[in-house]
């Protein structure tokens, strides 16, 4: 797909992947409405079987999409962790070699689980750049199709079934806020929302320590991130150049979060949902919490991203 996906190709995307994944439930807790001020409903991507992650909804679009000759070849792909792993589950099911290259330093859960789900890791340094080099050199070497996590509009189709899911469910929503890193899933969301409930707003919540989204929106222009520091290692890439656009039209704000804020707010969803979320996956809640004077007795919609966290290092327990 060369093109910004249309209203019929997210309709076409989530009957692609329908029959192969479980729809995620939506929940509530009057603990958390009271926490926020407002009527709150997590879409539970999280409980995601297997890969704990909204992740499968793209890489299965996509995969899905190949013809046979380029399954034949292998599938390529970058990713620190949550992609890596629906890659080489999804690449596994359908019988096609999958290699990922990640960063050395990703979350060692996430490396353990591509290497079970058959997946073929290559290390490269953090950052982008070298992930980047890594991605053209072993395609070089392999001939495999190399699928982007994020600016590829497959992906980007596939990811809009979440909250197209979300406002079937909940269909009087006044906002949908989703974490921001590359932008697939907040892009997919935002056109998920412009073609089926035009009046929901979209607004991402982004850490601090790798604020490039919230400076790319408001500069005009797709900034990258000197430094990290942050706890939510899923949110640390740039966005790209299909993903860019999309926000830019249709995303209504991005709001930043600290690492206690992010804390917090997995802290909360344990006690009040009883569910694992990861850094990542808090960061929408812990917007809605930081700026919940914005959202005040409205109906909110929270993506609840990916509940892949490292046990011997939640945040809120050191």
């Amino acid at each position: 797909m060369d093109r910004i996906p249309t209203k019929q190709d997210i309709i076409d995307a989530h009957e692609r992947i329908a029959e192969h994944i479980p729809r995620t439930p939506v929940m509530r807790s009057e603990a958390l409405d009271r926490a926020a001020d407002a009527g709150v409903h997590c879409k539970m991507e999280c409980l995601m079987p297997d890969v704990g992650s909204f992740k499968i909804r793209g890489v299965m679009n996509a995969l899905l999409s190949l013809s046979p000759q380029d399954r034949k070849r292998g599938v390529l792909t970058q990713s620190s962790g949550n992609h890596a792993q629906a890659f080489a589950l999804v690449a596994k099911k359908m019988g096609i070699p999958a290699t990922i290259v990640m960063p050395r330093n990703a979350n060692a859960i996430k490396k353990r689980n591509v290497l079970e789900f058959g997946g073929r890791i290559v290390e490269c340094e953090p950052g982008d750049g070298p992930r980047e080099q890594m991605v053209l050199d072993v395609q070089r070497k392999t001939g495999a199709v190399t699928i982007h996590p994020f600016n590829d509009y497959r992906i980007i189709a596939g990811q809009a079934t979440a909250a197209k899911e979300l406002l079937e469910d909940v269909p009087d929503l006044d906002a949908i806020v989703v974490p921001v890193g590359g932008g697939g899933l907040l892009s997919g969301t935002a056109l998920a929302a412009h073609y089926f409930s035009p009046q929901t707003k979209v607004i991402a919540g982004e850490p601090s320590g790798a604020d490039d989204a919230y400076r790319s929106l408001y500069s005009g222009s797709i900034q990258g991130n000197p430094t990290v520091d942050t706890i939510a290692d899923g949110l640390i890439t740039k966005l790209g150049d299909k993903t860019f656009p999309i926000i830019q039209q249709h995303v209504d704000d991005i709001i930043r979060v600290d690492d206690e804020e992010i804390s917090s707010a997995m802290r909360q969803l344990w006690e009040r949902l009883r569910v694992t979320v990861e850094p990542s996956g808090a960061v929408a809640y812990a917007a809605v919490l930081k700026e919940n004077s914005r959202f005040y007795r409205q109906n909110v919609g929270i993506i609840l991203s990916g509940g892949n966290v490292d046990l011997d290092r939640i945040p809120f327990l050191q």
